[in-house]
């Protein structure tokens, strides 16, 4: 895929006997759809649950799946495979690799490769639970740690062998956000990043609300982005239904006091605010304690204004960068301007609501970035993930030319 988070980024994936090794095709799939060079090495036992043709045909590369095969001209196919690597990645990784990594035993194709590696390495462990939890296992992990491989924490659930506990392969979505972390460029490490994400609620009773049809899903790929770059992020959420981002300090709030409040309590540690919340512009004035019965319904609902978290952020000043969003259906170049001048931002960024694919609930979005300066970035219509990139990446080029 052009364009994709991990354009041109060149991985190994390894894949070992595990029952869960047929996710890792689903995990291939999309790094390559992410636009990921992607070889894959696979153990004997690996076969045993998913062929070597299934990912040779996938990822258009021969499998290394052994360690005395050749690669190119007199070369080894172990040597061969780790050339020019930006991340190696073991998924699912079963107890029995991550020891010989530990151990530093080369002895099959995949840990032969690992030896050989000068890049990050990433590892998805996937085994019972029991298993996980044994001593030699984790101290194997902690060592591994020690030597900066990166870890992504199986999830917990229904396991092969009909228990439940911690042991499942995590989720793809959480392993693609760890790659995604590890190839990104970090230019905004050091930098504090507070992103708003999702709705808010403004209560009437017990069981009735005011709230808009926000699902959050902008403002988490833009934590996951500011991550992605180095950042530490605070992401200041309102209810939704997504799970949280790796690697990201969350807040939840509610209501629009709620996240006022969230937000200034975090300000002043902050060099980079993004608000993508759809915080809600009204509240009732009155609310009730107990649910309101319906043939007592007021005829009138009247309502107030919530305060205005972005525009009392752009009063307070500071060496910070404050970007603004604008989600408009009418004269959307007009309304974006007006917003950022009146609200003192640094970049706003502005999509079409009447537009195809773009706006509330939707994976992708079709957006305009428009600077301070007056310089203009159209994107097309593309995964929200992507368009997050794009926006860090911007942010990015304008953090290097300021002293905070």
């Amino acid at each position: 895929m052009q364009g994709g988070l991990l354009s041109g980024k060149r991985i190994l994936l390894g894949v070992t006997g595990s029952i869960a090794a047929y996710k890792a095709v689903d995990l291939l799939r999309r790094l390559m759809e992410q636009g990921a060079e992607v070889r894959v090495a696979m153990t004997k036992h690996a076969e045993h649950f998913v062929s070597r043709l299934t990912f040779e045909t996938l990822s258009k590369n021969p499998v290394l799946h052994d360690e005395f095969s050749a690669g190119s001209g007199t070369a080894l196919g172990h040597i061969v495979s780790t050339d020019d690597l930006e991340l190696a990645i073991v998924a699912p990784a079963t107890a029995n690799v991550i020891g010989k990594i530990a151990a530093g035993i080369a002895d099959d194709a995949l840990s032969t490769a690992l030896m050989a590696l000068d890049c990050p390495l990433l590892i998805a462990p996937a085994m019972n639970d029991r298993m996980y939890r044994n001593p030699i296992l984790r101290k194997n992990i902690s060592v591994l740690k020690e030597f900066g491989v990166r870890f992504i924490e199986p999830g917990t659930g229904v396991l092969a062998c009909g228990t439940t506990g911690q042991g499942r392969l995590a989720d793809i979505d959480l392993i693609i956000q760890g790659v995604s972390a590890l190839c990104a460029p970090k230019d905004l490490k050091g930098k504090t990043v507070l992103v708003t994400a999702g709705p808010t609620r403004e209560f009437i009773d017990p069981v009735r609300f005011i709230s808009n049809p926000s699902t959050g899903k902008m403002g988490y790929a833009l934590a996951a982005a500011a991550r992605d770059h180095g950042a530490e992020v605070i992401l200041i959420t309102g209810p939704t239904q997504l799970a949280r981002p790796y690697g990201v300090n969350v807040v939840s709030v509610v209501t629009a006091a709620d996240m006022h409040q969230a937000v200034m309590e975090h300000l002043e540690r902050s060099h980079i605010v993004v608000m993508a919340a759809a915080v809600s512009d009204f509240r009732p004035l009155q609310t009730f304690e107990r649910k309101i019965k319906k043939e007592k319904v007021p005829e009138t609902l009247v309502l107030a204004r919530t305060g205005d978290i972005l525009f009392e952020i752009g009063k307070t000043g500071g060496k910070r960068l404050l970007i603004g969003f604008a989600a408009e259906t009418d004269d959307i170049d007009r309304n974006a301007v007006k917003k950022l001048k009146d609200k003192n931002l640094d970049m706003i960024v502005v999509n079409d609501l009447l537009k195809n694919g773009s706006g509330f609930g939707a994976d992708t979005n079709t957006v305009t970035i428009i600077e301070r300066s007056g310089k203009r970035t159209e994107l097309p219509t593309m995964p929200k993930s992507a368009i997050a990139g794009h926006i860090m990446s911007v942010i990015g080029e304008r953090v290097r030319s300021m002293v905070f």
